[in-house]
């Protein structure tokens, strides 16, 4: 069995020149591969922060991953990947996971643009000129979909909610499919 979360106790030395505990380690990653409507998902958890989701890891990145039933999980595992089934039951509009952009390494312009898009509600979409603009980024449009096509927590982030101002869904890290069977689920339950 994997362990979940590997944490090292920070201590001090209790006497002056005692030699201080080593620093704690930053936890291991949990990464953790589970079913889905839109095929596989691999989550990375690292202590009670998701900070990374794929959708339908292929090759080398789903190798990454270890199967659900081969791994011993936390409470906040088992919450997140909960809520993730209760979202696409239709059931959660809100997901309300934390996560964390820092650890992706994304720069200052992604997370406005990730920070934006977090913003748009459940059922709603915006286009990419209405993300553009209350980035800062006004008329930059492409490169609000290019940075969204590298969101490295799609759901979470709901890149899918951003949409061309023409037809159809328009670009996904996910694949078009994928986007549009997202924007059918939200719409169908926006209602209910």
């Amino acid at each position: 069995m994997i362990s979940v979360v590997h944490e090292l106790a920070s201590r001090a030395g209790s006497r002056a020149g005692a030699p201080a505990w080593p620093a704690p380690r930053a936890a291991e990653p949990l990464r953790v591969l589970v079913a889905s409507p839109l095929g596989s998902l691999g989550l990375e958890f690292i202590g009670r922060l998701i900070t990374r989701l794929v959708i339908a890891p292929k090759g080398a990145e789903k190798a990454l991953f270890t199967s659900l039933g081969s791994v011993e999980t936390t409470d906040f595992v088992d919450e997140a990947l909960g809520r993730l089934s209760e979202y696409f039951a239709g059931a959660r509009r809100n997901l309300d996971l934390p996560y964390d952009l820092d650890r992706t390494g994304i720069d200052a312009l992604s997370r406005r643009i990730f920070e934006e898009t977090a913003r748009i509600p459940y059922g709603h979409t915006r286009t990419y000129r209405n993300v553009a603009t209350s980035s800062g980024q006004a008329g930059a449009y492409r490169l609000i979909r290019s940075r969204l096509m590298a969101n490295p927590l799609p759901i979470l982030v709901p890149c899918h909610r951003v949409v061309p101002r023409r037809s159809g869904p328009g670009s996904y890290i996910g694949g078009e499919k994928r986007k549009a069977q997202l924007l059918a689920l939200e719409r169908k339950h926006a209602e209910d």
